[in-house]
């Protein structure tokens, strides 16, 4: 039978990435407390370390910062695709308008 895949909240994978950057445990130490494989453990590391030196990741962040700025992020996006709508539906009801007095 096919092993399901697990997930993972971003707290513990903040958690577990803390044991080896906080706490001195090795990869494998951590990874054996935590009961993960040493691969996907490496990848949270990495990508809390890059974190807290500001780096804003491409996939859901660890830390609170980081997932603070992508709903920003997001907001902003959505936003902006709002403005773009409303500028094309002003520019076409001015365009009818236009249309009409003539």
């Amino acid at each position: 039978m096919a092993r399901q895949r697990r997930s993972f909240s971003t707290e513990f994978k903040r958690e577990a990435a803390g044991l080896v950057l906080d706490q001195g445990y090795s990869v494998a130490q951590a990874a054996r407390a935590v009961d993960v494989g040493e691969t996907p453990l490496r990848r949270w590391i990495d990508q809390l370390r890059a974190e807290r030196g500001g780096v804003t990741p491409k996939s859901k962040a660890l830390t609170p910062e980081q997932q603070r700025i992508q709903e920003l992020e997001s907001r902003i996006n959505r936003l902006e695709r709002e403005k773009a709508i409303l500028k094309k539906a002003t520019a076409l009801l001015m365009s009818d308008d236009l249309d009409r007095t003539r």
